[in-house]
């Protein structure tokens, strides 16, 4: 067996690559929420100015065994290495899953990181071996959500009377831009992390119309808004995402500014988003941390339930360190 660089240039390698991950991730996930093929194609194939990506993968013989997804940050968290390992659950406990944990280490001390973050999932109902595998290369958990799905339609939430709804596909409208930009950013300063120490991500126009772009390649993007309508001042967001050609959706962030809570806020823009959507999607994935115990009160009303539980695990890669 060896590791080997994916190269993305390659269309039936693209191809096996993600059936791997796919058969891997799947095998004790019934749940899970795993790229598709578009999405990594659109990812694999496109250069980014925010984050450099290996995809690496273990072959025996002609067989891919085993894949891993390495990413590095290229404007902020010089530190940090992210990544993801899969192996096939047939070819699991031969040492696969370490000799790509391995390379990983490698490439990333290489490049100068001390640490290697990752999430692992782990089914409510099903055991699996992603947390212990985790665990075993020297990684600590520093954050965890709830995996949570719900199957729509789900109970309609009028927004309050005092707001309307502003809804967008795609590209934000240069008119909210401002507005929008304002709100990511109080949203990527909120955003629950845990123990994990990192530089908040800070978004300009540039940036936020480059990630537009790539996501627009695979996915439907969604957004509600919420515009007070005495001063038309924008007092939250929703962000929801469907894949091309697939059957549900799955939410990013909702966030409601400081300022305009207590409306009922996140639960109207999450509701008008569903709404909107085709009648083929029929289930939704959103993820929240235990503590957010407004959010998950807003979730179980409206439908949702806990499917699986997602930790982000660290592992310290200094030169002494494990690994």
């Amino acid at each position: 067996m060896e590791i080997l660089e994916l190269d993305p240039t390659d269309a039936d390698a693209r191809r096996r690559w993600h059936e791997v991950r796919e058969g891997s991730v799947r095998a004790d996930r019934p749940h899970a929420l795993t790229t598709t093929l578009g999405a990594f194609e659109a990812t694999a194939t496109a250069a980014s100015t925010y984050v450099a990506r290996t995809w690496l993968q273990a072959v025996d013989g002609s067989e891919v065994v085993g894949v891993a997804e390495l990413e590095l940050p290229l404007t902020e968290n010089l530190d940090v290495a992210w990544c993801e390992v899969g192996v096939l659950p047939g070819r699991r406990r031969r040492g696969v899953g370490r000799a790509l944990w391995d390379a990983v280490v490698e490439r990333s001390r290489a490049a100068g990181r001390t640490r290697v973050g990752g999430e692992v999932s782990v089914d409510v109902d099903v055991a699996g071996a992603g947390h212990a595998f985790a665990t075993a290369m020297g990684a600590v958990e520093r954050h965890r959500e709830d995996h949570l799905l719900a199957r729509l339609p789900v109970p309609a939430t009028p927004i309050a009377p005092d707001y309307e709804v502003v809804t967008w596909r795609g590209r934000c409208p240069d008119e909210h831009r401002g507005a929008y930009l304002a709100m990511r950013n109080q949203m990527n300063a909120d955003v629950p992390t845990g123990e994990l120490d990192l530089e908040t991500t800070v978004l300009d126009d540039e940036r936020l119309a480059a990630s537009e772009r790539g996501l627009m390649k695979a996915y439907d993007v969604r957004v509600a808004a919420a515009r007070r309508r005495s001063d038309g001042t924008f007092g939250g967001y929703s962000l929801l995402f469907v894949p091309h050609g697939e059957d549900y959706g799955w939410q990013d962030d909702t966030l409601v500014m400081p300022e305009h809570r207590g409306h009922r806020l996140g639960a109207a823009l999450k509701s008008a988003n569903y709404a909107g959507l085709p009648d083929h999607v029929g289930v939704v994935h959103t993820w929240t941390a235990p503590d957010n115990t407004a959010m998950h009160r807003t979730n179980t009303a409206l439908g949702f339930r806990v499917v699986e539980h997602m930790y982000e695990m660290e592992a310290s890669i200094a030169s002494d360190g494990p690994g």
